[in-house]
């Protein structure tokens, strides 16, 4: 019982902390969209919001690990495995820029996917081949304006914890845009957070890691399949 409303105090205090944080957000957007054409104040902006969630619940601990592999002005295709809703949290705590690819139905949460739309995150509309083909349009135009790139290869969040399959989409991209891909493990969400939940479970332990580059000499004579198949067998020795 006490979990559960533990739960119900802090979705009210997500909800109502959105509304607030959204109005700074276009307040941020509307004094930055001229001079700063990949949304680096935005993002980073959207990632203070986001960590406020993490930060506001004592009974989570997050540690983040080899930001310092990472250059802020370089470009990147980031690839998590997928655990909770909170990963999304957590990959906000890295304070790097980049664009979010997401699923379609985000961006109709109201304040939440508005600020998504503010930042010029990605849409993806899952078994709609001409939406698919945009988002990778978008993607190769973000990529080649000097934006980095955060895609779950699994597609949708593992109930087990255990890897699934990694799609060949951002992989495609990486080689195509000859881009870095940046293999990052997150653990403890799918404990604090399980999939299907919105109650709390208690004190957990969280972590997200951000390994070495992957720079594209590695990957320009494999396959985006064989690319994916590498990358997923790097974050599962690290899981």
């Amino acid at each position: 019982m006490l979990n559960q409303i533990i739960a119900v105090f802090f979705i009210a205090f997500f909800v109502a902390t959105s509304a607030l944080f959204f109005c700074v957000a276009l307040v941020i957007w509307l004094f930055t969209v001229l001079f700063d054409n990949r949304l680096v104040l935005l993002h980073l902006f959207s990632s203070f919001w986001a960590s406020v969630y993490l930060w506001a619940m004592p009974a989570w601990s997050v540690r983040v690990e080899g930001r310092s592999t990472i250059r802020m002005r370089d470009r990147y295709v980031f690839v998590s495995n997928h655990q909770s809703q909170l990963d999304i949290l957590m990959a906000f705590r890295l304070f790097f820029p980049f664009k979010w690819v997401s699923k379609a139905e985000v961006f109709r949460i109201p304040f939440i996917g508005w600020n998504m739309y503010l930042n010029r995150y990605i849409k993806l509309k899952r078994g709609d081949k001409k939406a698919i083909a945009k988002m990778f349009v978008d993607c190769e135009q973000a990529l080649a304006e000097g934006n980095s790139l955060f895609v779950f290869p699994e597609g949708t969040r593992s109930e087990t914890g255990s890897l699934k399959p990694f799609k060949s989409g951002a992989f495609i991209l990486a080689k195509k845009m000859s881009v870095p891909i940046v293999p990052v493990v997150i653990s403890g969400t799918k404990d604090a957070l399980p999939k299907h939940s919105l109650n709390f479970h208690g004190s957990q332990k969280m972590s997200i890691r951000v390994l070495e580059p992957v720079l594209p000499e590695r990957f320009a004579h494999l396959s985006a399949k064989d690319t994916g198949d590498m990358i997923r067998n790097i974050i599962a020795a690290e899981l």
